[in-house]
Order: structure tokens, then C-alpha cells, then sequence
């Protein structure tokens, strides 16, 4: 696991800007969402988001990751979108 303590902005709502847009989130090309930080995804799951197999907020992450240039390092958090969807974000992606 590589994060030891909580993200900073764990239980937080923040925005997020989504590089060419989140597929699964409409509106998401035209500006920042909201996104509610729950925490680190090592932290929550024991592994990297590259090793999640088979989890969906992964699988979406590694498309958007490979299309958008994200990093592929494990600066990822886990949270929700105020429909109570689960995604991975990036922490560049974050805006506040």
C-alpha cells in the first residue's frame, strides 16, 4: 500500500475538471463537477487501481487514464459523484 495516512480532503466535496470529459458523467465536458472524496484507492482497497481486475471505477479509470494522459502512478482517489457513483480520479484533476 502506498499511502500511509488519509487524503487531506477525505469526506470533502471538491471540484473536478475531467480532461475531455468523464464518460459517464453528462455535463462533464462543459465544466468541473462535483465530486465527494471518500479517500486514497490504495487505502480503501489494499492495491493499486492497476491491479483492481475486474472493478468497474478501475476499468473506467485505465480508459480515461490511457485516452487523457493521465499519470499512471497511484495519486488516485476514490469518491462519488452526487448521483452516488463511484469513480477514480486522478489528483491532478482535482480543483479544489
Amino acid at each position: 500500500m502506498t499511502h500511509v495516512d488519509k487524503h487531506p480532503l477525505a469526506g470533502q466535496t471538491v471540484k473536478v475538471r475531467f480532461k475531455n470529459g468523464h464518460p459517464q458523467l453528462r455535463g462533464s465536458k462543459d465544466g468541473p463537477v462535483d465530486f465527494r472524496v471518500e479517500d486514497w484507492w490504495d487505502r480503501l482497497t489494499g492495491r493499486s487501481w492497476g491491479l483492481s481486475d475486474g472493478n468497474p471505477a478501475a476499468l473506467v479509470y485505465a480508459v480515461r487514464a490511457g485516452l487523457n494522459r493521465l499519470p499512471s502512478d497511484d495519486e488516485v482517489v476514490y469518491g462519488h459523484d452526487l448521483q452516488g457513483f463511484g469513480h477514480l480520479v486522478h489528483v491532478t484533476e482535482v480543483l479544489s
